[in-house]
């Protein structure tokens, strides 16, 4: 093996070592923050009923997250939304779609939905072409459907329950379910592991335009549900279960509820 070969393999190591640590770092932190919540769990029955014993830190977490939405995240994607034309919106949340690909494919053979995978499958390989890096849903124009798909709809489908209900500063809803799926589907991602110039700043900014296409995709229906709910909180909480159940038994969502 020459020293090339060996500097790669080394640094391709490395890059898997760096990764596993910030992923169990991230898990700690998030099991050190559920324990921490445990001991101010709260013993009012409505909460008990909605399995959502940490009510009181989950409202004044999401007030949080309300606030930071309405100061920054709406505004930008109000802006984002007047000043970027409707077809350059689309591209980019095409190739958004296309990136995550990968993430999809993994989910659909593990839940051994041999149809949706290869679906997955040729929807990536035509739109990375012909699709001019997955800015151009050419897939979709065949006839071939697109899908989401994470590891929180394969546990429950695997009949994992959802747990305590729990929402996290500038992620918005995460039960310990869709928080564990959401950091293995970081591990199903190969941009993960790979390193190059700027690599970090690439992945912020991706991880950031997925956030503000997000947003701007639902700024008409956040405000909607806003205006109309009595309880903002206890809407968002149903609703984001709603969407969850029906994606895990198969059905079509009744709301696509974006992380506040």
């Amino acid at each position: 093996m020459g020293d090339a070969e060996s500097s790669v393999t080394v640094s391709y190591f490395e890059s898997c070592i760096s990764v596993g640590m910030t992923l169990k770092f991230s898990f700690l932190a998030a099991l050190g923050a559920t324990l921490l919540l445990t001991a101010c769990a709260t013993k009012d029955p409505e909460a008990i009923a909605q399995n959502d014993p940490w009510e009181p830190t989950n409202r004044a977490v999401f007030d949080f997250d309300i606030q930071v939405d309405h100061a920054v995240a709406r505004p930008v994607a109000k802006f984002y939304r007047s000043a970027v034309p409707e077809f350059a919106r689309d591209g980019v949340h095409n190739a958004l779609t296309n990136l995550n690909s990968p993430v999809v494919f993994t989910n659909d053979v593990l839940q051994g939905d041999g149809e949706k995978a290869t679906d997955t499958f040729g929807r990536f390989m035509i739109n990375s072409t012909i699709g001019v890096a997955g800015f151009i849903d050419v897939a979709a124009k065949m006839g071939i459907p697109g899908h989401d798909n994470d590891f929180g709809i394969t546990l429950g489908k695997a009949g994992a329950a959802e747990g305590s209900y729990l929402v996290l500063p500038f992620a918005g809803p995460k039960p310990p379910r869709d928080l564990v799926g959401a950091g293995v589907d970081i591990a199903f991602d190969p941009l993960t592991y790979m390193s190059w110039n700027n690599s970090t700043l690439y992945m912020i900014i991706r991880a950031g335009m997925g956030v503000l296409d997000d947003r701007a995709a639902n700024i008409d229906a956040v405000e909607q549900i806003e205006r109309s709910s009595i309880d903002f909180y206890a809407t968002t909480r149903n609703l984001y279960r709603q969407n969850r159940a029906a994606q895990i038994n198969g059905g079509n969502p009744p709301q696509d509820l974006p992380n506040f």
